[in-house]
């Protein structure tokens, strides 16, 4: 199967060499039936784990009754979907659409068209600052502002209008704001840059720049919202709200693609019917899941959940550090840790594929950092036994 895919579809990934066929809660089952603890949770779209029966019930009774209507009529699971995702998020208004990538294409647009409509930048001259090490997605304007090479290499030319400084430097961002600046765009942890935590006080200085020079702040937690962290959303860790969240993965539960960006009536109004949209944006079944995602969520359990457990996992990881350990440095918040591997274990890919053959997947990115996100119905039983096999990877007994 991986050599058939290998000769029919573009090189653009090169996953581990593992073939899933089935999935329930925090374990998946490969077509030979060897099942693996899943400690990556398809990027944060898993937070309420594989199968989850509440998330497939409402799945399957919806593609019973409409699942596609476009924009062009109204369907009776909009309305509650916009309102109960404002609501969530203690905004007004939400545009939705369907993957990570389109949310924050959407935020650009939009916080380009406040600027001009709204705080008078004049036309074509608005600029968004933004973090170095950031990914917000892989579309052609949002690889024009990334840093990794891999990610932006021979996709010029590149869009125009953003200004990149250092994550975690308050005195660059403020530097870099100008009377043309709109916008603030970051991710509260930078999820593929390795799970990296800002300086304790960034965000609450990030939101104070921005309220005083007229700027909106918009937060990607596409990885970091919705859980993850221990809380609803990660910019809560510093008691801010921004002007704009950018939400996705976890908001379709991993059953439908589900996007949205959610903000004031000021921001999302400049928006006028026919100069934005999208034809699967908002659909019945999108609605109908990420509906049954938001109660969830309310009921407080996957946000404790992944404060609680997230205390053990940091608690274990940060052991394997120290003088000669085998791993060099441990961040992350909640249910989400980045791990540096030290060199003489291999690359983070070869710690990867050794956790595989013992039946755990992570994954790993920027050469020697693995990423570990658990699903947060994992059980601390299942937690540790993934642990234990890290802990023989690494050699540690």
């Amino acid at each position: 199967m991986i050599a058939a895919a290998d000769a029919r579809s573009a090189h653009n990934y090169h996953p581990l060499p593992v073939v899933i066929a089935s999935a329930e809660g925090a374990w998946m089952t490969d077509v030979e039936g060897r099942r693996y603890l899943d400690l990556l949770a398809g990027y944060s779209a898993l937070n309420f784990g594989h199968g989850n029966r509440r998330l497939i019930e409402a799945a399957k009774a919806q593609l019973d009754r409409v699942t596609l209507t476009s924009r062009a009529f109204h369907h009776d699971r909009f309305a509650a979907f916009c309102t109960e995702l404002a609501d969530l998020c203690g905004m007004d208004r939400v545009l939705p659409m369907n993957t990570g990538a389109e949310a924050v294409e959407t935020a650009v647009k939009t916080v380009r068209k406040w600027g001009y409509r709204v705080k008078g930048v004049p036309d074509g001259r608005a600029r968004i600052v933004v973090a170095a090490g950031n990914f917000h997605g892989r579309t052609t304007t949002v690889v024009s502002f990334s840093t990794d090479p891999e990610a932006r290499a021979d996709y010029g030319p590149y869009t125009p209008g953003f200004d990149v400084v250092p994550y975690g430097d308050l005195a660059a961002l403020e530097a870099a704001v100008g009377d043309d600046t709109v916008a603030v765009l970051l991710e509260p942890i930078q999820g593929e840059a390795g799970v990296l935590v800002p300086p304790p006080g960034y965000l609450a200085g990030v939101r104070r720049i921005t309220a005083e020079r007229g700027v909106l702040f918009v937060a990607d937690e596409i990885q970091s919202g919705l859980g993850r962290t221990g809380r609803t959303f990660a910019c809560e860790h510093e008691g801010v709200v921004p002007d704009m969240y950018v939400l996705g993965k976890a908001l379709g539960g991993g059953v439908v693609p589900v996007s949205a960006v959610v903000s004031s009536d000021e921001v999302l109004g400049v928006h006028r019917p026919g100069e934005h949209g999208s034809t699967f944006g908002g659909n019945p079944l999108a609605c109908a899941v990420a509906l049954e995602v938001i109660a969830m969520l309310r009921t407080g359990e996957y946000q404790r959940r992944a404060a609680e457990l997230g205390e053990h996992l940091h608690a274990e990881l940060a052991a394997l550090t120290g003088e000669g350990g085998p791993v060099t440095a441990v961040r992350g918040r909640g249910l989400w840790a980045g791990l540096d591997v030290a060199e003489r274990f291999g690359t983070g890919r070869a710690v990867s594929e050794a956790l595989m053959e013992r039946g755990v997947l992570v994954k790993d990115t920027h050469g020697q950092t693995i990423r570990i996100a658990p699903p947060l119905v994992v059980s601390e039983e299942d937690l540790d036994w993934g642990l234990d096999r890290l802990r023989e990877v690494l050699g540690v007994h």
